[in-house]
C-alpha cells in the first residue's frame, strides 16, 4: 500500500485501535485460480509482537481449504470515509487551484493463517465474537442465552482461523497535506453534510489538524 509520510497511521498501538473499532476485515489469499476474498468478522488478540486475529468462515466456503495449503494472506481493514468537496476550502476562492478528493483509514496485516478446527475452540471463539460486538447494548446477547448445546452445534458448520500478524500497514488520509484553514474548512463541511461517517472523519481532521498546530 502506498503510505505517504504525512498519511501514515501512527504507530501499532493506533493501528489496533481501527482494527477493534471496525472489526469487520476482508481476507485475501493467492491460489491458482487467482484472488480468495472472504469478508468475515474478526477479534484481534493481544500476542506476540503485532498481535494475532482469530475469526472464522463457513465450512461450506472452499476459501479454508485454500488457506489449508498456504496460509499466506492479507487481512483489509477499512475504517471512516467521506468523500471531499473542493467547495468546502477556503483556497477555492482564493485561487481555485483545487480539486476533490477522499479521506479514509485503512490497515493492511499481512501474515500466515492456521486452520482451527476444534469444537471446544470455536465455542469460545464464537462466544467472545459475540460479546466484543454486543458490549454496549443496552440488554447484551451471550451464546449462554441460546438453548442446551446448540451454540456446539451450530458450530459445526463453521471453521476457525488463527491470523499471526508479520507486517502492519496504517493508513489515515485526513487533509493532512491541506492548509489549516482548508482543514477548518473540511470539518465544518462534514458536520453541516451529515452522511453516514462524516461525524467520525470530521473529528480525524481535527483532531489532525490539532497536532499540526502543536508542531
Amino acid at each position: 500500500m502506498y503510505v505517504p509520510e504525512h498519511f501514515k497511521l501512527g504507530d501499532v498501538a493506533e493501528q489496533h485501535a481501527l482494527m477493534r473499532a471496525y472489526p469487520f476485515a476482508a481476507l485475501i489469499t493467492m491460489s491458482d485460480a487467482g484472488y480468495e476474498v472472504t469478508h468475515l468478522p474478526t477479534k484481534l488478540k493481544s500476542e506476540g509482537a503485532l498481535g494475532v486475529v482469530e475469526c472464522h468462515v463457513s465450512r461450506a466456503n472452499p476459501h479454508w481449504r485454500e488457506i489449508a495449503k498456504n496460509g499466506r494472506g492479507l487481512l483489509m481493514y477499512t475504517g471512516p470515509q467521506a468523500y471531499i468537496t473542493p467547495g468546502w476550502y477556503p483556497s477555492k476562492a482564493a485561487h481555485g487551484k483545487v480539486v476533490p478528493t477522499w479521506n479514509y483509514a485503512v490497515v493492511h496485516a499481512h501474515g500466515t493463517a492456521e486452520i482451527v478446527d476444534d469444537r471446544d475452540w470455536l465455542v469460545r471463539h464464537v462466544s467472545e465474537l459475540t460479546d466484543q460486538q454486543e458490549a454496549g447494548t443496552a440488554t447484551p446477547w451471550a451464546t449462554s442465552d441460546a438453548p442446551g448445546n446448540y451454540i456446539e452445534v451450530m458450530s459445526r458448520g463453521i471453521v476457525g482461523m488463527r491470523f499471526t500478524i508479520e507486517r502492519l500497514e496504517g493508513k489515515a488520509k485526513m487533509s493532512q497535506n491541506r492548509e489549516i484553514p482548508d482543514r477548518e474548512g473540511v470539518v465544518a463541511g462534514l458536520k453541516a453534510r451529515g452522511d453516514e461517517g462524516d461525524a467520525k472523519v470530521a473529528d480525524l481532521v481535527a483532531s489532525e489538524a490539532e497536532k499540526a498546530r502543536k508542531d
